[in-house]
């Protein structure tokens, strides 16, 4: 079962500002190399961590807008909101053991 959420502009601010717990969201594009090569970690990180991080995934092609308001250049790019607020943000593939000491420093 996919814990992974879409998402948009339109469902931001639900699913991410006002999460009540941390977040990690995934800029990708289905043409990054990269983005494919994380996002099997990306998806087991949000079946482990599921209560405890909500795992979200936004396509910058089809949410051009929201990227460029997090000022993403370059993807794959991982970001973690905490209580409204991004709290971290890093571009570039990091193994999933990478990932995760990212995502532990905020649950």
């Amino acid at each position: 079962m996919n814990k992974e959420v879409a998402i948009t502009s339109e469902n931001f601010d639900s699913e991410v500002v006002n999460a009540p717990i941390p977040v990690l969201l995934d800029f990708w594009a289905p043409w990054c190399g990269p983005c494919r090569m994380i996002a099997p970690s990306i998806e087991q990180i949000a079946g482990e961590y599921d209560g405890r991080l909500k795992v979200g995934k936004i396509n910058v092609d089809e949410q051009a807008e929201l990227a460029a308001n997090h000022n993403i250049s370059s993807i794959p790019t991982l970001a973690i909101y905490k209580d409204g607020k991004v709290v971290f943000q890093q571009s570039g593939a990091l193994p999933k053991p990478g990932i995760e000491d990212l995502v532990k420093k905020y649950i």
